[in-house]
């Protein structure tokens, strides 16, 4: 299973907050809560849940099901960075965002490079078409 995005922003927000209880880091460097509010970690969880949840009943899919798929993750994608006036997901948290889907469809049997391929895209544009993020 793809580690989600969230669960890396989760655990530097614990060892920010590690830190600063114990003294070794200022409030005033701190920005971790800042940059990952709980709604917005609780809100990709759910959208990226979902999406895994789709791709595992897909079973041997269409080309289409999957870009389906992929546009409806990337659509509530959309909605949480807009939810936080489009500053959720920043250059670093789109590529891990971007790499959680190719490889969650990588591991329930979609190969990635040829269907991106076969839509005349490259790897890492699949998402390209619906991101505002």
């Amino acid at each position: 299973m793809a580690t989600t995005p969230s669960s890396l922003w989760r655990a530097e927000v614990l060892q920010e907050a590690s830190a600063l209880a114990a003294g070794t880091l200022t409030p005033d460097k701190a920005f971790m809560t800042q940059l990952f509010p709980v709604a917005m970690l609780d809100s990709t969880d759910a959208v990226l849940a979902a999406f895994e949840a789709n791709v595992s009943r897909l079973g041997q899919p269409t080309d289409q099901q999957v870009l389906d798929a992929v546009e409806k993750v990337v659509l509530a994608l959309n909605a949480v960075n807009d939810a936080f006036d489009g500053s959720a997901y920043e250059t670093g948290e789109r590529e891990l965002l971007c790499d959680f889907i190719d490889a969650t469809l990588s591991e329930y049997g979609v190969d990635v490079p040829a269907l991106a391929a076969r839509q005349g895209l490259h790897r890492y544009a699949l998402t390209d078409r619906w991101r505002d993020w």
